[in-house]
């Protein structure tokens, strides 16, 4: 009997050190060396927008012929672009609101934000952090791809379009346009769409007053009203 104990002893396997990686403990190599891994860009690194490009190459040069820039620091670009959707039929039903969002993140490429009130008002039975609409902002390269896709492919396919308001400029280089009907965007499909609400589309640039801003975006190829 006291032959056999000490047998069954003698296999058990020496017990591992206390803090040790659960990999050690089971008798293998930790997994990856105990090194973080790397996260993967979600957008190639050598990836460069076609309006980036056409900015660098002859916008660029042709605005600083325009207006005499010094420097080339002096020239405006384009900051960010802000997709902003107001839900007002949002206070009764919330599926609204998300049906909006996931629209609204297959037209910019990236996730929408669900904007709620900040404050209650009775008129309207609306509460207070209830959600009533979704924005994103976009820069880099998917602003320039989003501008892209608006001027070549969304704005000709309104109805009845005969340009754009060239007076929707704020005072400081900032412009604004709203599209009546989301859809006109091909990435939406029209056949699986319940509801269609408008579009608010702000473009923020580093111009320092409307007629640079005009020049910009014109150089971009914004069909504005003559």
């Amino acid at each position: 009997m006291a032959d056999t104990q000490q047998q069954t002893e003698a296999k058990k396997p020496p017990k591992p050190a206390q803090g040790a990686p659960k990999a050690a403990k089971e008798g293998g190599a930790p997994k990856g060396d105990g090194a973080p891994k790397a996260k993967q860009p979600r957008v190639p690194s050598d990836y460069k927008a076609r309006l980036k490009t056409h900015f660098d190459t002859v916008v660029r040069e042709q605005l600083t012929k325009q207006f005499g820039y010094k420097n080339k620091m002096q020239v405006p670009v384009i900051t960010k672009v802000v997709l902003n959707m107001g839900i007002g039929e949002g206070v009764a039903d919330r599926k609204k609101v998300d049906n909006a969002a996931a629209d609204l993140s297959l037209i910019a490429g990236q996730k929408a934000v669900i904007t709620k009130s900040r404050k209650s008002i009775a008129t309207y039975k609306l509460r207070d952090g209830q959600a009533i609409g979704c924005k994103v902002t976009l820069r880099k390269a998917r602003m320039y791809d989003f501008i892209d896709r608006l001027v070549n492919i969304a704005l000709p396919r309104i109805r009845d379009f005969r340009g754009l308001n060239p007076k929707s400029f704020d005072g400081r280089g900032n412009y604004s346009l709203g599209i009546k009907e989301y859809t006109v965007f091909p990435e939406i499909d029209f056949d699986k769409v319940v509801d269609t609400w408008g579009l608010d589309i702000t473009v923020c640039t580093t111009a320092r007053n409307d007629e640079e801003a005009r020049a910009l975006l014109t150089a971009f190829n914004f069909p504005f009203r003559q």
